[in-house]
């Protein structure tokens, strides 16, 4: 198997895990994750990256906190303006990943109180052991931020590789200055997702769905 094929089975493979089991992930296993993501490319070797990583009892208080936001009705505040629409075929990509989630756990599209309830599963971390928190320097703006992508990318790649699964999420930056407090983050640095990680949970029908990827030449458009 050549070098490309063993990335490509790791690139399929990977998927969004929505289920964790409650054993936490070795130090060393995340040092090893972190050492691969590292290597990714930014724009002038800048390396924007940081990452705040909880494990036990600050997991626990982490998720106690978002979810207390989430659930009180607190504003949404996000370093970086959510997308202001999604129109054509990311609004369908969009309601096919959703309506997959929906159903593979029994809740039903009329069900609005089952749909809340679940979307509210991001601010519990999906009961992963561990989350990390992606920030870059506010001076860097969106450039940081994209390269910082990367960054998230590689990470969940490497995470997968070491039989860790991994599930990235925007949700957690619509808090961005109550997560800079509550993990000592500084002011000059924008808060742009989450990832949240573990072992999953294999047998809960959440994490047996997955979604369909567009094909190459949809992508591509060749110049001649």
């Amino acid at each position: 198997m050549t070098s490309y094929d063993t990335l490509k089975d790791i690139l399929k493979s990977r998927y969004s895990c929505r289920a964790f089991l409650p054993d936490p992930v070795p130090d060393a296993t995340i040092t090893q994750i972190i050492d691969a993501a590292r290597h990714v490319p930014s724009w002038c070797n800048a390396q924007p990256w940081q990452v705040s990583i909880t494990k036990g009892k600050a997991t626990d208080a982490f998720r106690d906190m978002v979810t207390e936001l989430a659930t009180s009705g607190t504003p949404p505040q996000p370093d970086l303006a959510w997308p202001s629409k999604y129109a054509g075929e990311y609004l369908e990509r969009r309601r096919t990943c959703g309506f997959q989630l929906y159903d593979a756990v029994g809740i039903e599209k009329s069900d609005r109180a089952g749909r809340a309830a679940q979307m509210l599963r991001n601010y519990a971390l999906f009961d992963a052991p561990h989350v990390a928190i992606i920030h870059s320097p506010s001076d860097l703006g969106p450039y940081g931020a994209m390269d910082s992508g990367g960054f998230v990318t590689a990470f969940t790649l490497a995470a997968n590789a070491l039989g860790v699964a991994t599930v990235a999420q925007a949700a957690i930056a619509a808090y961005a200055p109550q997560v800079r407090e509550h993990l000592g983050i500084a002011d000059d640095r924008l808060v742009l997702c989450a990832i949240s990680f573990g072992y999953e949970d294999s047998d809960n029908p959440i994490n047996k769905f997955r979604t369909v990827r567009s094909d190459s030449a949809n992508i591509i458009d060749w110049k001649e």
